[in-house]
């Protein structure tokens, strides 16, 4: 019989390891590409069950146009992916240089004084347990209704 090991805390030093890092970064990024796929699988498929004459003529080429539909389609995504990712690294690099921040600490740290603060709910004012989707759905327009007066 093996013996059941407990799950051991992490260490503030071993959060912030550069394998820990490695690892979350690969975790991320596998997270993110498979999901990609899903959502681009489904779209393809969603396609073919809308149309499947139109969607074949599309993956055929022909004479009129060099390229097909699936294959401009796929290069449209390929470039969107590029500049979305570019544009979103160099957003998010800027703002990390004009802070000045010289590790993640700073940087909470910094951002945590230039944006505003979240209060505390503690205790919680008002409901927090719902016995359902329909319960929360009813409930939201009369907490917005007494919050406004």
């Amino acid at each position: 019989m093996s013996e059941i090991n407990s799950t051991k805390l992490l260490s503030k030093k071993d959060v912030f390891s550069t394998d820990f890092k490695w690892k979350a970064t690969t975790f991320l990024v596998s997270l993110t590409d498979i999901s990609a796929d899903i959502g681009f699988s489904a779209t393809l498929a969603a396609a073919k069950r809308r149309g499947p004459k139109f969607f074949d003529r599309g993956i055929m080429p022909n004479t009129k146009a060099p390229e097909t539909g699936a294959q401009l389609a796929l290069r449209a995504l390929k470039w969107g992916t590029v500049y979305a990712s570019a544009g979103c690294g160099v957003l998010l690099y800027s703002i990390w240089k004009l802070s000045g921040a010289s590790d993640i600490e700073e940087f909470r740290i910094k951002m945590g004084s230039l944006l505003p603060r979240i209060p505390k709910n503690n205790p919680p004012v008002g409901r927090t347990e719902f016995t359902g989707l329909n319960d929360l759905l009813d409930c939201v327009p009369h907490l917005k209704g007494s919050s406004d007066e």
